[in-house]
């Protein structure tokens, strides 16, 4: 799949999230990677042969005090790794489920859930 048509699902999937999750977040972008060459999976403390399917970076909603936007500050980021997606799910519309479950995990980051109530959940 080309990087467009991977991005116009990313996007379709945001849009299609229930409106109590994207009417609560803020100062959040989004975005596609080709792929991760070791950076992200350094920051989120992941070894060996692991690989990210997604990445959330940033402030999450229960961690922001009253001083949070008191100053410029830039959102808080969702990466998608698209091959590394493209990995685990080869047709198109495992594609589109496995975008919009690694969407849904890395936005439960930002309301502040760790890894084990996000597994906990299903995610």
């Amino acid at each position: 799949m080309d990087l467009q048509e991977f991005e116009r699902i990313a996007q379709e999937e945001f849009e299609n999230l229930p409106e109590f999750l994207s009417s609560r977040m803020e100062n959040v972008h989004i975005v596609v990677e080709d792929t991760d060459l070791g950076g992200a999976r350094r920051r989120a403390g992941i070894r060996g042969g692991s690989f990210l399917l997604g990445l959330y970076e940033g402030v999450p909603l229960t961690r922001r005090g009253t001083g949070y936007g008191m100053y410029p500050i830039l959102p808080d980021k969702i990466t998608l790794f698209k091959q590394n997606i493209e990995r685990v799910a080869r047709t198109p519309e495992e594609i589109r489920l496995q975008i919009r479950e690694v969407l849904i995990h890395e936005i439960a980051h930002h309301f502040g859930m760790d890894e084990k109530q996000i597994r906990d959940a299903g995610y």
